[in-house]
């Protein structure tokens, strides 16, 4: 079966620059991609690109095994919420409903109820709150049981309470569509309670790429007396490294333990582990050891 979303070398310029360059990925069937990076760094890009808004300047993306472009129909199949969640304001929520219904075969209206339970169908869009209006873009969304879910940016506007009732209206829609989905945030912690995969792109290219658990069993902390760096068993590359004093700190990538007494080792949380991609020059500094997690300050 295809993947979800795939890119090889790809690449977006635009009368500015690049916007995205050399990006390769593949992502997993059925998860849930948390898609991370900051303001500007290619996220709404890359999905402009992956529903046909946009065509590559360079390189290819596919989308459940087809070229979004030169197959519209595979369109059909996708999901997309774009930031800001952009709807017709001077449509009423019956008529936001109806018109999306009439224009995808798919429409299951079940779903499409599902999310937006106790919104009044005689209200104008115009009239809706940020959080009522994410609701039914999410509902037109999934209403066309899509394959692939496409979010931008979808707590941007949205307060706490708001966020937290979109995000659980979001996981129940998923539940029962299965489909694969893509959440775009410059905003770590919004992906961080759901994301099992993470994409993280920062200048136009991927940094970052692969199973949320994984990622964090794969990268430590190291900290130590300030030294010339040799090889050190069990560090397949040393991401970053910061000195302070007589101290330096690592950020490591491992392919075995670290069995050098010389170096107290700590585990790194995905927020502070994402934080240090984006912004790598900005490491921790070195503190009195203390169980549990050593945070990231960035």
């Amino acid at each position: 079966m295809s993947a979800p979303l795939e890119a090889q070398a790809l690449g977006k310029r635009f009368r500015r620059g690049w916007a995205m360059r050399d990006c390769s990925l593949t992502l997993p069937e059925g998860a849930i991609v948390g898609l991370a990076g900051p303001n500007g760094a290619g996220k709404s890009t890359l999905l402009e690109l992956a529903v046909g808004l946009l065509e590559p300047s360079e390189g290819e993306i596919r989308v459940l095994g087809h070229d979004p472009r030169a197959e519209p129909s595979v369109v059909a199949r996708i999901g997309y919420v774009a930031q800001g969640a952009p709807l017709y304001r001077s449509f009423t929520v019956g008529e936001t409903v109806e018109f999306a219904r009439s224009t995808n075969p798919g429409w299951d209206t079940a779903v499409a109820r599902g999310v937006l339970d106790q919104l009044s169908e005689k209200r104008r869009v115009s009239s809706l709150s940020a959080g009522d209006r994410a609701r039914l873009a999410l509902a037109l969304a999934l209403g066309k049981r899509p394959e692939l879910l496409l979010l931008d940016e979808p707590f941007g506007r949205l307060d706490p309470l708001a966020a937290r009732e979109f995000l659980q209206m979001l996981m129940h829609g998923v539940a029962e569509t299965k489909a694969t989905v893509v959440i775009a945030s410059h905003v770590i912690a919004d992906i961080e309670r759901v994301a099992d995969h993470i994409v993280l792109v920062s200048d136009g290219r991927v940094r970052l790429d692969g199973d949320v658990e994984e990622l964090l069993a794969s990268h430590r902390l190291l900290t130590g007396a300030r030294r010339p760096l040799g090889q050190i068993a069990g560090v397949a590359e040393i991401v970053r490294q910061r000195h302070s004093g007589r101290q330096m700190t690592l950020l490591a990538r491992l392919d075995g333990p670290v069995v050098d007494p010389s170096w107290s080792v700590d585990e790194i949380g995905l927020e502070e582990l994402l934080l240090a991609y984006m912004a790598p020059e900005r490491l921790p500094e070195p503190q009195a050891r203390e169980k549990g997690r050593l945070r990231w300050h960035a």
